[in-house]
């Protein structure tokens, strides 16, 4: 059964960091492509950010030189580093994963900024 942790959210004040880890487990997470989505109240779910299984990532503007995406693959492992956290990024935050065709979502985990 696959299955995508998250965790590392919580309360933090503007300026401030944290940093997400998502656990991935009953999938080859080596062949898979990775990445973070967020949904704040009432808006779509958008992406932060990606990571192929080769290290190669993708950062959405709006996070571009604050957040880091990075992966182990031996730990099966991928993790979000956010720092100089801004209300704007209160949301709740998800782990992707694909797997050849499958698509595979975490349950989330919450991110609230405080000013």
């Amino acid at each position: 059964q696959v299955q995508l942790v998250e965790s590392g959210g919580g309360l933090v004040q503007a300026g401030g960091s944290l940093r997400l880890s998502c656990a991935a487990s009953g999938m080859p997470f080596g062949l898979s492509l990775n990445g973070w989505y967020r949904q704040a109240p009432g808006k779509q779910r958008e992406l932060v950010a990606t990571i192929t299984r080769g290290g190669g990532t993708n950062v959405a503007d709006a996070v571009k030189g604050r957040f880091t995406i990075s992966r182990d693959n031996a730990r099966n492992a991928v993790y979000l580093q956010m720092n100089s956290l801004k209300p704007e990024d209160t949301a709740v935050y998800y782990c992707n994963a694909n797997v050849f065709t499958a698509i595979y979502w975490g349950q989330g985990t919450q991110v609230t900024v405080s000013s």
